[in-house]
C-alpha cells in the first residue's frame, strides 16, 4: 500500500476503514435478526406464545451478535442492539394474526415512538463509534480488571443482561400493539408526551455534551452548564423517561397489564447501580472538580443545583 502522505489522504483512508467496519456491523445484524425471524418461524409451527416466541429468538439474535463480539475481539458490536431491538420486536408484533383487531392508529403511533427513539440512538452511536478498533471505555475496564473472565462477563453482563431488560421494558407495547382494541384516550396522549419528550430531552444532553467536549479545550473541566446544570446525567435520566413512557401505552390498552411496570423499574436499577455508579467513579478519578460538581447538582432527578 502507497505511504499516506497527506492529512487528506489519510482522512479518506480511515473514513474508508470506518465504512468497511460500519458494514460488518450492518451484515452482523442483518444474520442477527435473520436468525431471530427463523427460530420465530419455527417455534409459531409449535404454537409457542408470542412473548415466549419473541424472547427466544431475541436471545438467539443475541449470540449471533456475540459471536461476531468474539470474531472481530470487540464487544461494541452489541451496542446499537439496545436501540434496534425494540424497533424490531414492536413491527413483528404489530404484524401478528392476533393483532389483526388491535387499534391500528394506536399501533402505529407506538411504531412511531418507538422508531424515533431508536433511530435517534443509533445514530447517535454511529457518531461516536470509530471503527473496530474502537471499544467503549466500559469494556476496555472489563478487559484490564477481568482478563481471564473477559468472554463470560461480555456475554451474560454486556450482552445478555442488557437484552433481557430492554425485552422487559418491550412486553408493555404487547397489548397494546396485539391485543387490545381500545380506543384512543388520554393514557396515550401521556405516552406520546412522555417518550417523544424524552428523546428530545436525550438528544439535546447528548448534544451540549459533544458540543462542550470540542470547545471547553481541556479534557478534564466538567460538564455543568444546560441541562448538565440541573442533573448530572440528563441522558440517562431521559433513557429511563422513555421507557416509562412506553408503559403508558400498555395501561392506555388494557390496565390489567400494569404489572409491565417491571420494565421500567429494571431500567431505574440498571442505570442507578449499575450504569451511573460505573461513570461516576471514573469522572472523579479524572476531573478534580467533579467531587464539588456531585456536591452542587443532582444525581438524576432533575432540580435546582445548590449553592
Amino acid at each position: 500500500m502507497a505511504e499516506i502522505t497527506t492529512i487528506e489522504e489519510s482522512s479518506k483512508y480511515n473514513f474508508g476503514k470506518f465504512l468497511v467496519a460500519l458494514a460488518l456491523v450492518i451484515f452482523a445484524y442483518a444474520i442477527a435478526i435473520g436468525a431471530a425471524f427463523g427460530i420465530g418461524y419455527g417455534l409459531t409451527i409449535l404454537a409457542w406464545h408470542p412473548l415466549w416466541i419473541t424472547l427466544v429468538a431475541d436471545v438467539g439474535a443475541t449470540i449471533v451478535i456475540f459471536i461476531f463480539s468474539v470474531i472481530f475481539n470487540n464487544v461494541s458490536f452489541y451496542d446499537p442492539y439496545w436501540s434496534i431491538q425494540p424497533i424490531v420486536i414492536a413491527v413483528y408484533w404489530m404484524f401478528l394474526p392476533q393483532a389483526a383487531s388491535a387499534n391500528p392508529i394506536r399501533q402505529m403511533i407506538i411504531i412511531g415512538c418507538v422508531a424515533f427513539w431508536g433511530v435517534r440512538l443509533t445514530l447517535n452511536w454511529v457518531r461516536g463509534w470509530k471503527g473496530l478498533h474502537h471499544e467503549d471505555w466500559r469494556y476496555v475496564k472489563y478487559r484490564e480488571d477481568n482478563p481471564k473472565t473477559f468472554w463470560l462477563i461480555a456475554f451474560t453482563g454486556l450482552e445478555m443482561m442488557p437484552t433481557l431488560i430492554v425485552y422487559l421494558g418491550c412486553i408493555a407495547l404487547y397489548p397494546a400493539m396485539v391485543l387490545s382494541s381500545a380506543s384512543i384516550n388520554w393514557l396515550d396522549s401521556i405516552a406520546m408526551i412522555i417518550t417523544i419528550g424524552a428523546v428530545w430531552y436525550e438528544f439535546i444532553a447528548d448534544e451540549q455534551m459533544k458540543i462542550f467536549s470540542k470547545v471547553s479545550g481541556d479534557s478534564k473541566k466538567v460538564m455543568d452548564v444546560g441541562l448538565w446544570a440541573t442533573c448530572r446525567h440528563p441522558n440517562y435520566f431521559a433513557e429511563v423517561s422513555f421507557w416509562w413512557g412506553l408503559l403508558f401505552f400498555a395501561l392506555a390498552a388494557d390496565p390489567s397489564w400494569w404489572w409491565t411496570i417491571a420494565g421500567p423499574i429494571a431500567m431505574v436499577i440498571l442505570f442507578l447501580f449499575i450504569s451511573i455508579p460505573l461513570i461516576e467513579k471514573k469522572q472523579l478519578a479524572k476531573r478534580p472538580g467533579y467531587a464539588d460538581y456531585k456536591r452542587r447538582v443532582s444525581m438524576f432527578i432533575p432540580w435546582f443545583p445548590r449553592e
